[in-house]
């Protein structure tokens, strides 16, 4: 019996936090009306809110899409030989590189994003894709080098040797042992990125003074505006917006697991 009273507290714990879900799920199938009278069950099903968040909202999808996968691409470009050489040689002054790549996470977002909109005015980067991946990325590769470090410092130092010692130069041990076997921290250090640059609304409220390029966190907010009375559509943008991390997470979960525990191997 205790057992059942911890299962019961378990599921009523976990209904009151994913009722915000269900409600917007809920909502975003109903016809348009104001979500507090909204009935609790889609007895109606009414997709008209996903036909007109396609249509008012599907650049803005893309537009995050491209950030984000851009954003994936130059983090661990960067993170990962950086990484490698932390790891794995000698570097004078590494200690000096991870303390301050542990600063930077402490820094408050504002204070990165009001110094980038000064910098991006004088280079013309403003409401452009590459601004936003490196503004973005700003995140994703302090976070990604930290964890391909601890990961590939767990490595065999034996194998490492071995490859050294058929003729593999660095380059070479990198590319076809260290890659390899580092697969599990390359895809969560992937997918944290992805999710920091998806779910980023501050650079992207910074940064963008136009509609030429709006993720869809700043589109939801300029969506919603002061008087909402079309909540289905609104609800359906958040639905559209979370499906990708959702399936993400869903499929990555057993990489992330392992790549979290620094270098376990088979």
């Amino acid at each position: 019996m205790k057992g059942w009273g911890w299962t019961a507290g378990g599921v009523l714990i976990l209904a009151v936090v994913l009722f915000p879900i269900y409600w917007m799920v809920n909502v975003s199938l109903q016809p348009s009306s104001g979500a507090a009278f909204t009935p609790w069950v889609p007895v109606e099903l009414d997709f008209s809110g996903y036909t007109k968040a396609f249509r008012d909202q599907g650049g803005h999808l893309m537009t995050s899409l491209i950030i984000s996968v851009g954003s994936v691409v130059l983090s661990l470009l960067i993170a990962t030989p950086a990484a490698y050489a932390l790891a794995h040689f000698r570097v004078r002054g590494a200690g000096v590189v991870l303390l301050g790549v542990l600063l930077s996470q402490m820094v408050p977002g504002i204070v990165v994003a009001n110094a980038l909109y000064t910098a991006y005015n004088d280079l013309g980067l403003l409401n452009s894709y590459l601004g936003l991946i490196l503004a973005d990325s700003t995140a994703g590769i302090p976070f990604a080098m930290l964890i391909l470090r601890a990961f590939m410092g767990a490595l065999p130092r034996e194998v490492i040797e071995a490859a050294w010692v058929d003729g593999a130069g660095p380059v070479r041990t990198f590319r076809s042992i260290v890659l390899p076997m580092s697969r599990n921290a390359l895809v969560t250090g992937a997918l944290f990125t992805f999710l920091f640059t998806w779910g980023d609304f501050l650079f992207a409220l910074t940064l963008t003074t136009t509609e030429d390029v709006r993720p869809v966190t700043l589109g939801l907010y300029t969506y919603v505006g002061s008087f909402v009375k079309d909540w289905s559509s609104v609800m359906a943008t958040a639905v559209l917006a979370s499906i990708p991390a959702v399936v993400l997470l869903v499929v990555a979960q057993r990489y992330v697991a392992a790549g979290t525990t620094a270098g376990s191997l088979k």
